[in-house]
């Protein structure tokens, strides 16, 4: 069975740094996109972060909004995926989903297109306080 489980949320103060993660099983990291995406009540859900692979080189992708503050990773030996949060702002505080898209590399126009991701976790909840 596929499936991806994130873990790492919870409430920090602004300013403050979370480390999300997101374990994988029934799939290889090595042949997925994975992505990071984050909604809050009554908005979008929108894409935070992303790693792929082409040609053994890894491309990570970020909104602006995150630029220099949150840094993706993955560890393909333990089928995980994580997002380091530094600097946190309140205005970060959101439900964080990570996914699996269905090819390994779906280009740098497609990171943020939801449908291109076919495994979604549950989602952990991050609040950051002002």
């Amino acid at each position: 069975q596929v499936q991806v489980v994130e873990s790492g949320g919870g409430l920090v103060q602004a300013g403050g740094s979370l480390r999300l993660s997101c374990k994988t099983s029934g799939l290889s990291l090595d042949d997925h996109s994975m992505g990071w995406f984050r909604q809050t009540p009554g908005k979008e859900r929108e894409g935070v972060s992303a790693i792929l692979e082409r040609d053994g080189k890894i491309y990570t992708y970020y909104a602006d909004s995150v630029k220099g503050r949150f840094t993706i990773s993955r560890d393909s030996a333990q089928s995980t995926v994580s997002l380091q949060m530094n600097s946190l702002k309140p205005e970060d505080s959101a439900m964080y989903y990570c996914a699996a898209a269905d090819a390994r590399y779906i280009g740098n126009n497609n990171w943020r297109h939801l449908v291109r991701y076919t495994v979604w976790g549950q989602g952990t909840q991050v609040t950051v306080s002002s």
